[in-house]
């Protein structure tokens, strides 16, 4: 690490608008001299080309953290506070202390650190998409987990996205323990 490198961390969150499962935050603090090439949003990215990235991030970053916050959180705090939740908990969870703290989106966490958001951040800030993808595939991995629980609705493919399939998995099954209940879908089901 060069002696003058600033550390700035990079902070994005995935699953805000699924229907079921937690939503994951990660904080990453890569290496200036270490650039990781093909980073950017993690949508934007095929799943073989997240994985190998994530890989990468894990490997070079200085530093690197992945937090969450649960279904009964999110239904009690709402969605957007559960997003900052995770997000102010993966930035406490790193290894070194950021100078900066550059978050996608609108919002910043509470970090007691400097902060900025920054629209769209996840394509144009190579830490932000570097967190991007670290949320993305945690979340990915623990929808995986969740389909095996939960093989009737399908998690594997949708990753709890409200998609035909799984609002069809969703009134033929009624939601399970995973599925948020304070969103539109799985409310009117429950009447």
């Amino acid at each position: 690490m060069s002696q003058l490198q600033l550390l700035i961390c990079g902070v994005d969150e995935a699953g805000r608008g699924p229907l079921a499962g937690p939503v994951y935050a990660a904080a990453v603090i890569l290496n200036q001299d270490r650039p990781i090439p093909g980073l950017n949003d993690s949508k934007k990215l095929s799943e073989k080309k997240r994985d190998r990235l994530a890989l990468e991030i894990r490997e070079h970053a200085l530093a690197w953290a992945i937090a969450s916050a649960s279904v009964e959180e999110i239904d009690r705090i709402n969605i957007l506070r559960a997003s900052l939740l995770a997000m102010q908990r993966a930035v406490a969870a790193l290894s070194l202390t950021p100078h900066e703290v550059l978050v996608d989106g609108l919002h910043c966490p509470e970090t007691g650190l400097p902060s900025r958001a920054i629209v769209k951040g996840d394509s144009t800030v190579a830490a932000i998409s570097a967190a991007s993808i670290l949320a993305k595939t945690a979340r990915d991995a623990e929808l995986l987990t969740l389909h095996e629980a939960y093989p009737h609705y399908g998690f594997a493919v949708h990753k709890g996205y409200p998609t035909a399939v799984h609002l069809a998995a969703l009134r033929r099954h009624g939601p399970c323990s995973e599925h948020r209940r304070s969103f539109g879908p799985v409310k009117a089901l429950l009447g």
